[in-house]
């Protein structure tokens, strides 16, 4: 009989502070009565229906399919008038169920036509202030001549085709529909003048020296296959300049001619190496293949200077094979050094691969080879072994964009050589992260121009960890700091971004041209949540697992959003929905905060609450009122009645000697001894639904950290209490205090509550702070 009525009252105590909550949250569900918008309602109306092509756990289905694209390209340079033109010829494979119209091509030089209707699109007046570089190309400068000629479009056998451009894309009309499973070849020959990319603005194009010498970095430089697939059919969305592309996965042969001064690499394997190169070239490359820990440089600084003012009128033609990518771009300069060094990636040798002026030195010499060989490893670790045979990284003023196999990115010392930490971290981030995507979206190929997240979100979360990785595989790189200084990652970098205004803040889940701020939308929000779940919901096991199964899962196919969602929950057992929606669906944020704490006494005197509270609990309806154990708060009316009446069980020892009366003396060996009732009341005035951690601080110095779930917010989305019996007194609570969550108010994350600063005090604090 004992042992029954202490459990009673062990659940009266926890019931019993919610009691009056509960019977007021009823009354209002009774007059007003609502929908399900619990934040953990599973996400069926926001995901499309499983099917064949792309199954409820997320991944590929029995009748997944994809297009191919097949190019072979003869190219070449104009280096006097700047100009490039190619031939090229396409074979398009229809493995769809569709009998394919027509075909969509994508022309993302057309976006610099004179014509081009991108400057159009942004509103903005006038600015009160401006740079006089950028008020003369704002309100004086003519529009560049860019964008395709088109010379012709032809079948297989030399007849014209019929073409129609609207803008960025062209439709090709076949004589027939192409049938599932057919191929279809055509040819088109076009040229366009290249673009200045440091006075203009560009993906690629050249940047000229005093010298009169360029460097040239090309991509999306030819007519390319659009994406057709399971989800919307063509994706033909126009390029606007900020979305950048879908494409289908293709083998490449490519024919490059440009000065014979000049050198050049790409995307793909160089198969003419002993036409192109040197014999000297040759016997440092194999040195290269051989060399682990320090680059080898295969076209030395002295070699370029002493070429700076040949201008070859000669010519050389590089040729390039690539099997299954789903781009090309290759970048060429007489001015350019040339260094490489090998990297063991899954028993197999890549070659990470630097080109530069000598600009770039001494920084990109000393750590632009070794940072793309830490980068390779630290993604390969995080999600596959990667397939490619070279990792190239091009130095490119004021550029950071990425290509199969290559990428330009910036990062110059001035004049004199000499660099700030800025600059030098600003290089090895960009390389990181442009490198990186050679696995976002390079092989796991996302739809950027709907869902830039996919691609740069991604990859901006495994950059971060592949820079922690590097400032502990180099630690010479970090000079004075004790940690590479991530931009992006942590949660706490992420506050600004999240509590701005609300007028300029987008959910991740929007189309690229529709973003506001696009790079705290597109990079750091999902980066941020990504190591959230990773850190602090899923704990790196499960984390690394499901994201690995991701990527395995849908490398060298087309992922959807859904697809990332349903296979992260899939791989880890984790129902994850209640995130997906409010950090990628919404703009709601973090705020959670300690709203009251209260503490108790145990008293053997029934109160009028504890009374009612029994009269109407399932479990105690029928209890005798003598045998309730009632929970007194301390300062209370009901305190000082009962204290004053003998029935507050205070001392320590009387109050162990009571419950123990309870159990049996073999119970009594695994039974805690609290001393410490207390009730303490968490609120959520943020919308984002989040892990409860909080830091208990006792009387005698030391701490503990519990993690609620996050499904402690599931039926009380505003307020939770929890009960809670302690051997030791609390005198401190902290919520989330390693700023785990991105809470962007922390005033109301203590117990005992911190005064609040006015605006002067603030401001003083900050000064003293600089």
């Amino acid at each position: 009989m004992k042992k029954i009525l202490l459990v009673l009252s062990v659940t009266f105590w926890i019931s019993g502070v919610s009691y009056a909550q509960n019977q007021e949250e009823t009354k209002n569900v009774r007059e007003l009565g609502h929908t399900n918008e619990n934040k953990f309602k599973q996400m069926y109306d926001e995901f499309a229906t499983p099917n064949m092509y792309r199954t409820a756990s997320g991944a590929p289905g029995s009748a997944y399919y994809q297009q191919q694209a097949d190019y072979k390209m003869d190219i070449e340079l104009d280096d006097k008038n700047k100009k490039l033109s190619g031939k090229e010829t396409i074979t398009y494979t229809n493995n769809s169920p569709d009998h394919l119209e027509f075909l969509w091509v994508q022309l993302d030089q057309n976006m610099r036509a004179k014509d081009s209707k991108t400057p159009l699109i942004n509103g903005g007046g006038v600015d009160p202030a401006s740079s006089q570089k950028g008020f003369v190309t704002q309100y004086f400068a003519e529009p560049f001549d860019g964008g395709f000629n088109i010379t012709s479009v032809k079948d297989v056998n030399g007849n014209p085709l019929k073409y129609t451009i609207n803008r960025t894309m062209m439709r090709v009309e076949m004589p027939e529909h192409l049938a599932p499973g057919s191929k279809f070849v055509f040819s088109i020959d076009w040229w366009y003048n290249i673009n200045d990319h440091v006075n203009g603005r560009g993906r690629s194009g050249y940047e000229e020296f005093e010298d009169g010498n360029r460097a040239y970095v090309i991509a999306q430089f030819y007519p390319r296959m659009a994406v057709y697939n399971d989800v919307e059919g063509w994706q033909n969305h126009q390029f606007w300049g900020r979305g950048e592309f879908a494409l289908p996965f293709g083998d490449f042969e490519v024919n490059i001619t440009v000065p014979a001064d000049h050198i050049l690499d790409g995307t793909g394997v160089l198969v003419n190496r002993k036409e192109v190169f040197t014999k000297d070239m040759m016997n440092r490359y194999e040195k290269a293949k051989k060399s682990y820990n320090k680059p080898v440089v295969i076209v030395t600084q002295k070699e370029a200077i002493a070429k700076e003012k040949t201008f070859s009128e000669k010519k050389n033609t590089w040729k390039l094979k690539a099997e299954n990518v789903r781009d090309f771009g290759f970048a060429t300069s007489r001015r350019f050094i040339w260094d490489m060094m090998a990297v063991k990636i899954g028993g197999k040798d890549i070659m990470a691969v630097s080109m530069y002026p000598k600009e770039g030195n001494p920084l990109w010499e000393e750590w632009s080879t070794k940072v793309v060989a830490s980068t390779l490893k630290s993604y390969s670790r995080m999600t596959f072994d990667y397939p490619y045979h070279k990792a190239i990284s091009v130095h490119a003023k004021n550029q950071g964009m990425e290509y199969p196999m290559i990428c330009w990115n910036y990062g110059r010392p001035d004049k004199n050589g000499n660099y700030s930490d800025r600059t030098k971290y600003g290089m090895m981030s960009v390389i990181i992260h442009e490198v990186g995507h050679n696995f976002f979206p390079m092989i796991v190929n996302s739809d950027e121009r709907q869902w830039t997240w996919m691609d740069e979100g991604l990859n901006t979360f495994v950059q971060y960890v592949a820079e922690q990785d590097f400032g502990e595989w180099y630690p010479a790189a970090l000079g004075s700091d004790k940690k590479y200084p991530s931009r992006r990652g942590p949660a706490q970098k992420i506050i600004p971004y999240m509590s701005g205004n609300q007028n300029r803040l987008s959910p991740i889940m929007s189309q690229s041209n529709n973003i506001h701020q696009f790079g705290p939308n597109a990079y750091a929000k999902p980066a941020t949540g990504l190591n959230i779940l990773r850190e602090t919901v899923m704990g790196r096991d499960l984390f690394d697992y499901s994201f690995r199964t991701y990527s395995q899962r849908w490398m060298f196919k087309h992922p959807t959003p859904e697809d990332f969602f349903r296979t992260m929950e899939d791989a880890s057992a984790v129902d994850l929905d209640w995130f997906w929606r409010g950090w990628f669906y919404t703009t709601d944020y973090t705020d959670i905060g300690v709203r009251d704490v209260k503490k108790f006494v145990v008293s053997k005197v029934p109160t009028l609450e504890s009374q009612k509270f029994a009269a109407t609990s399932r479990s105690l309806r029928f209890a005798n009122p003598s045998n309730l154990v009632v929970m007194v708060e301390e300062g209370s009316s009901d305190y000082k009645r009962i204290k004053e009446n003998g029935g507050i069980i205070e001392d320590p020892v009387a109050l162990k000697q009571y419950v123990m009366d309870n159990f049996s003396p073999e119970e009594r060996k695994n039974m805690k001894n609290p001393k410490f009732f207390y009730e303490v009341t968490f609120e959520k005035p943020g919308g984002l639904v989040m892990p409860l951690i909080v830091e208990y601080t006792y009387k005698d110095g030391t701490k503990e950290t519990v993690t609620y779930p996050s499904e402690i917010w599931r039926k009380n989305d505003s307020v939770v209490k929890r009960a809670i019996a302690s051997e030791k007194e609390i005198s401190k609570i902290v919520v989330d205090p390693q700023q785990e969550t991105a809470d962007i108010d922390t005033s109301n994350n203590s117990w005992p509550q911190r005064n609040k600063l006015g605006k002067f005090e603030q401001f003083k604090n900050k000064v003293k702070g600089q």
